[in-house]
């Protein structure tokens, strides 16, 4: 239990320093809102193949990107700026710069 919060708890403080550091943020953008999502995932451990494993998907190579792009486009869905096709566009459009920019960390977990 307590992995679970520390983990929600990391996801939500990188979505609170893009908040803080993205100059212009605009969480009705598709592009930004995906972003920041991508980090989120990729940073907090979202993605973590037990955490999958305990969710159903058995995929353990290769799972990673497959989760995060799955559980973005789940938080995205609740953008009302954002239809599927427009999240999924975004998504794409900025996932290899989001991927790899670990900031405030030095490298992903």
């Amino acid at each position: 239990m307590q992995d679970e919060v520390t983990q929600v708890v990391i996801h939500e403080l990188i979505h609170a320093y893009d908040d803080c550091k993205a100059k212009n943020l605009d969480w009705s953008n598709c592009a930004h809102h995906a972003c920041s999502e991508i980090r989120a995932g990729h940073l907090s451990g979202d993605c973590h193949y037990k955490r999958e494993l305990l969710r159903g998907y058995l995929k353990i190579r290769g799972h990673e990107p497959e989760c995060i792009k799955r559980r973005v486009m789940k938080s995205m869905k609740a953008n009302p700026n954002c239809s599927e096709a427009a999240a999924k566009d975004a998504m794409e459009a900025v996932w290899d710069v989001c991927y790899n920019d670990t900031q405030p960390f030095d490298r992903a977990p």
